[in-house]
């Protein structure tokens, strides 16, 4: 596919935490972005893909190579595509679904639970600017463990080594090595050293 115009100054714009006016061009840049990764996650879900071919679909999507190490089951889906970024030994289970214009990072080792959702804006308040959207970038660190059908709001980061139960909703910072579960995520211990 054809470069998209605009990306590199909307990443830059993104990674600034910028807010994205509704029907401005950086606006007009995300949803091109969009379509593209609708093209890519219909692919890679229409059909079987040898875990290689699922890398290399990946791949496509963020606009980087991922790491031989990456693991995914499909279904899988990204709003936008190129503002993952996945370390080594990651997995991601079936289902999950990334919102990721703010920017979701995933560090080494980290599994990522069935159905978990990421999501990385946040629509204004205001009624008249409610297409403006407000990017926050949510980092996963090293050997942390999302449950199944965790969602993840924006500006969150999990600290290396945490477990987040199933279906918990996580909406501020999690320490590294806590445990955290239910809506919204509270913690309820810390893992063990080891």
């Amino acid at each position: 596919m054809a470069e998209i115009q605009g990306l590199d100054d909307l990443l830059t714009a993104l990674n600034a935490g910028e807010t994205i006016p509704g029907g401005s061009p950086h606006h007009a840049a995300m949803h091109a972005t969009s379509q593209e990764s609708l093209r890519i996650t219909a692919d890679l879900n229409g059909r079987y893909h040898s875990p290689v071919e699922v890398r290399v679909l990946m791949s496509e999507l963020t606009g980087r190579e991922v790491p031989e190490s990456f693991q995914l089951f499909p279904p899988f889906s990204a709003d936008f595509g190129k503002n993952i970024r996945f370390g080594e030994n990651v997995f991601v289970n079936s289902g999950c679904r990334f919102q990721d214009q703010g920017g979701i990072a995933i560090g080494d080792g980290s599994l990522i639970g069935h159905n978990a959702v990421i999501t990385t804006l946040n629509h204004d308040m205001a009624p008249s600017r409610r297409a403006d959207m407000h990017p926050a970038r949510v980092v996963i660190g090293r050997g942390v463990w999302l449950g199944a059908n965790v969602t993840v709001l924006p500006g969150v980061t999990i600290g290396d080594g945490a477990v987040v139960g199933a279906g918990a909703v996580v909406t501020k910072d999690v320490p590294a090595r806590a445990v955290v579960v239910g809506v919204p995520a509270k913690q309820v211990s810390t893992v063990p050293e080891g």
